[in-house]
């Protein structure tokens, strides 16, 4: 699926806020859909490529041959789902916040994956 597509399916997750494709290597959105006044994508997003890259180092550090599915940053009132695209050559991943009070983080992390395995770029 596109892009365009796969941004619009996450949007559909119960509860979502807003949705990025990431390059973590440079810290650039390459599409964004949702967001607003509360949650600036295009920072959440570059601030998140820090997190990606600080747990690509920390696995290269303890010498972990394995990969990372996803990241889970809990707020008071939202969650933050990081999700690498599982593709070994990929510097891509997916983006997602999450309303707290109306979504369902297992659901959302199920979907996540779906919209991960078959996003093309």
């Amino acid at each position: 699926m596109s892009i365009e597509t796969a941004l619009k399916e996450a949007m559909a997750i119960d509860g979502a806020i807003g949705v990025a494709v990431v390059d973590y290597e440079s810290g650039m959105s390459l599409g964004t859909l949702g967001g607003g006044p509360a949650l600036d994508l295009e920072i959440a997003a570059a601030g998140n490529t820090e997190v990606v890259r600080a747990k690509a180092r920390t696995l290269a550090t303890l010498g972990m041959e394995d990969t990372v599915e996803d990241i889970l940053i809990t707020l008071g009132q939202q969650y933050h789902l990081i999700r690498p695209l599982a593709s070994s050559n990929s510097s891509l991943f997916l983006y997602l916040a999450l309303d707290r009070n109306r979504g369902n983080l297992a659901l959302a992390r199920h979907a996540l994956k779906r919209i991960e395995s078959t996003l093309e770029v």
